[in-house]
């Protein structure tokens, strides 16, 4: 029996039944400790570049179409890889699911990004969607009941750091911010929560890798679709695509989406979950030191104030993450302790 909420945990748990909680998971070898090292400093690196890789692929690539062959030929090489290592067939159900969640994370969420990305700063962007965890808290709120005082001060601050950061003169890039496209890095993020909170109330594959690699398919495909309703393809000239772009767009799938999500899933299964969940304070910092380094995105004194403030407020918003996660282990071990007792 699959199943992650402690109630049901508590009542198999009562009746004697055999239980795994969680989904089931690929077992590898007891990692070292320098292994662990290099697994945080890839998804720290990777995804923190993958802002600036989507910069330099919109440049000559339209950026429904870029995002669109990223997540399909992602998803279909790591779907393939999950089946042959004995996944199960998903059912329509659960194809359906994974569509909508699909349209929600990557159409919504990444091609709002790479439009926006075409008009603002890589940095910029990063730490716009770095406000994924205060949507999340907030869009959750309405199921797990009220937020304390100490959330309610993350969610202030976050905001509050964004609305610096989108002020004049944020990013000194010679120009006025575009706030258009700020709004769609804002709202990409919303649209990330939202789908997130929706895959977790929705019965899709018990196998996270094979679940991630149908979502990245449906995503795909739905981003595909609408870059030839938005009638990309007309704007597409192939000649002139240059080799920053191709190379950025590989990149992205190779390294972005197999590779990082591969040590991710690892991670997952080696670590704490407080310790993977760093990498969301570290992202944003390295997406703005190598447009910084890498691409002339020159950084203002309002654009670093706004950083710490928002990387604090998430680190407040995520004490009630840790905290509810903590009481669902009390509650099973309680259950255990009743039976044992």
């Amino acid at each position: 029996m699959l199943t992650e909420h402690p109630s049901q945990i508590r009542a198999v748990l009562r009746s004697g039944s055999a239980i795994e909680i969680g989904a089931p998971r690929f077992k590898f070898p007891h990692p070292s400790r320098a292994q662990i090292v290099l697994g945080f400093a890839a998804i720290y690196l990777i995804w923190g570049s993958t802002y600036l890789g989507i910069r330099y692929a919109v440049e000559t690539i339209p950026p429904l179409l870029m995002m669109g062959l990223r997540h399909l030929t992602a998803g279909l090489v790591v779907y393939i890889w999950a089946r042959r290592r004995g996944g199960p067939a998903p059912t329509r159900l659960q194809w359906g699911y994974a569509t909508v969640t699909g349209a929600f994370l990557f159409l919504g969420g990444h091609g709002t990004i790479a439009w926006a990305e075409q008009r603002i700063p890589s940095g910029l962007t990063a730490l716009l969607c770095a406000t994924l965890p205060l949507w999340t808290v907030l869009l959750a709120s309405r199921s797990e009941g009220k937020l304390g005082a100490k959330v309610w001060t993350g969610l202030l601050l976050g905001f509050g750091g964004v609305a610096l950061l989108i002020g004049p003169d944020a990013v000194s890039t010679g120009r006025r911010l575009d706030l258009l496209a700020a709004a769609a890095a804002l709202s990409g993020s919303f649209l990330w929560a939202a789908g997130t909170i929706y895959s977790q109330r929705v019965k899709l594959p018990a196998s996270t890798v094979l679940s991630a690699a149908m979502q990245m398919v449906a995503g795909g495909t739905a981003l595909l679709i609408a870059g030839l309703i938005a009638r990309e393809p007309r704007a597409l000239d192939v000649a002139a695509i240059t080799g920053k772009s191709i190379f950025a767009l590989a990149y992205l799938i190779v390294f972005g989406s197999i590779i990082a999500f591969t040590v991710f899933t690892w991670l997952v299964t080696v670590s704490s979950s407080s310790q993977v969940s760093t990498y969301a304070y570290v992202n944003p910092v390295v997406a703005v030191f190598l447009g910084w380094a890498l691409a002339d995105e020159r950084i203002g004194i309002r654009t670093i104030a706004a950083t710490v403030i928002i990387l604090a407020s998430v680190a407040l918003v995520s004490v009630r993450k840790t905290h509810n996660a903590a009481r669902e282990i009390n509650e099973i071990e309680q259950a255990r302790e009743e039976i044992y007792d």
